[in-house]
């Protein structure tokens, strides 16, 4: 199993490899990063140390450390962890620069906004772009000033917190961080606060809250929070399934292929690219008492993926359009409008990825047709600043006839640093990725 570090590949702007390619082993993927930064954060929180361990390494995470640490939160390496002595204090002095991860900017929104103090939240031109009203409005109706370009809509912003008030709030979209923002402000408001979705999401900040132990309770689709104090607690982070979807999907599609992914985090609302997958006809074993899939190379059928897929796969949808158009058939994905405003517009950049490939592929306003079975060649792939884009094309390109180029490959460090690496030792060393 090849280390999961960085190198000078992780960094590199363009890269290029040559299929068809051949893949066999085990191996463990980082650490889930939504657990991760939901880690962190509810230590910063809580009263006393929390060693948290198995945290991903990509610069995501770690900008979430430096945020925290700007709020004045101490984090000590502690043998393979980090340990975090919580308790935020005055506001941080300088603007908190999140990067790329939206779910670290939704997530400090809640915090800030359950605070005394003023911070301003900022990131990177792809962040700069991706909407914000939707945790900004009930963050204001809990009494939150906040503000930015676009009226509030767009980085930066700025968050004046404190003196909140629980609110019952129906939110228009399914999203675990638009709630979680919410629960997270909710711990410091007066009164109860509570969150209703029109689909469950993933349940990693109610989850994480209880082990805390905050006062959280889940009823359907509506979760509610009382104001109350955090505990520190250790956290060990399993691996992260979105990950693992990559190198599922390559066992898959990849000839001759077995792959065993160990350790992966199988909770709520986390398996449902497995579920696509085996209705496709996946050849696929699941551990979930010790969190393993095993993988092997199957011919899969094309299906309709719609909106009720979608929240338990919405992270997996570029990799499984790779599986889509290795597939026998037509795949029909609708109901994912939600994909318009991630890193990039992951509608319109997972279809020109596969097209890149010579795929039968077209958007539609809520999501993609994909006529599988068309032989796959080499092309040049932009991922427009999308790790997810970088990895599927990665993949899709280990059955590709000649050479893929991929712009943008070093936008995978911010989840993913040595998946150059693991490519490396699944192939034997036949396939690699350079610079």
């Amino acid at each position: 199993m090849a280390p999961d570090v960085s190198s000078d590949v992780d960094a590199a702007r363009t890269v290029s490899l040559t299929g068809p390619g051949h893949l066999s082993g085990s191996l463990r993927v980082p650490g889930d990063k939504s657990i991760s930064h939901r880690a962190l954060l509810l230590a910063g929180l809580a009263e006393g140390e929390s060693l948290i361990t198995g945290l991903s390494g990509g610069d995501d995470v770690r900008r979430t450390r430096l945020a925290l640490e700007s709020y004045g939160v101490q984090i000590e390496p502690a043998g393979d962890g980090l340990r975090v002595r919580g308790g935020l204090q005055d506001e941080p002095d300088e603007p908190l620069d999140l990067g790329n991860s939206g779910t670290a900017t939704r997530l400090f929104a809640g915090v800030c906004a359950g605070r005394d103090g003023y911070a301003v939240l900022t990131g990177d031109q792809y962040l700069r772009a991706r909407p914000m009203n939707r945790v900004a409005v009930p963050l204001r109706a809990m009494g939150a000033a906040i503000d930015g370009r676009r009226d509030g809509d767009l980085l930066p912003l700025g968050v004046r917190g404190g003196r909140l008030t629980g609110i019952d709030y129906d939110s228009p979209v399914a999203s675990a961080q638009v709630k979680s923002a919410i629960l997270l402000a909710g711990l410091g408001a007066s009164g109860p606060t509570s969150v209703r979705e029109p689909a469950a999401t993933r349940r990693h900040t109610e989850e994480m809250l209880r082990d805390f132990g905050g006062k959280v309770a889940v009823d359907g689709t509506r979760v509610t929070i009382e104001p109350s104090p955090l505990s520190a607690t250790d956290v060990d982070v399993p691996g992260d399934p979105s990950q693992a979807a990559f190198w599922t999907v390559a066992a898959l599609i990849v000839p001759d292929a077995s792959v065993t992914v160990e350790n992966v985090y199988l909770g709520f609302g986390r398996t449902g690219f497995i579920d696509v997958l085996r209705r496709m006809g996946a050849d696929i074993d699941v551990d979930a008492s010790t969190g393993l899939i095993r993988a092997r190379s199957t011919r899969l059928t094309g299906i309709d993926i719609a909106g009720a897929d979608i929240p338990s796969i919405i992270d997996e949808v570029p990799i499984l359009a790779v599986a889509a158009a290795a597939a026998t058939g037509t795949t029909t994905i609708s109901g994912a409008q939600e994909l318009r405003v991630k890193e990039s517009d992951r509608i319109a950049s997972t279809v020109r990825m596969l097209r890149a490939f010579g795929a039968r592929a077209h958007e539609t306003e809520d999501g993609m047709v994909i006529e599988g079975g068309a032989p796959a060649r080499g092309g040049v792939v932009d991922s427009h600043g999308d790790h997810r884009i970088a990895m599927a094309a990665c993949v899709n390109a280990l059955i590709a006839e000649g050479t893929t180029v991929i712009h943008g490959w070093d936008s995978v460090a911010t989840s993913y640093p040595g998946f150059a690496a693991h490519l490396a030792a699944l192939s034997g060393g036949a396939v690699t990725l350079s610079a």
